[in-house]
């Protein structure tokens, strides 16, 4: 049984590059921008806690993408097993 299907990896994987992505150009703005080393070390903490929440974001819905999967599986092994039983009673006698 596949958990998910090719469009949500291809989705994940580009928001997961998107987030690279973004990560880099900020450091290497910053890095690039003339601002004391105070503000610079600031505004570089500031961009790494934003990139932080946002790959937690993610990383907080595929969680719940993946349990919800994994419920829906267990419901649907359950319920093959509910049709399956009286096949196995019938084939036993």
């Amino acid at each position: 049984m596949r958990m998910s299907n090719d469009s949500d990896n291809n989705a994940g994987s580009a928001i997961a590059f998107l987030l690279i992505g973004i990560g880099i150009g900020a450091g290497i703005g910053l890095l690039l921008a003339p601002k004391t080393g105070k503000q610079l070390r600031k505004d570089l903490r500031r961009g790494y806690e934003e990139v932080a929440d946002r790959v937690q974001d993610f990383a907080d819905e595929a969680r719940e993408r993946i349990d919800d999967v994994v419920e829906r599986g267990s419901e649907f092994a359950d319920n093959i097993r509910d049709k399956a039983a009286p096949l196995g009673k019938a084939f036993r006698r």
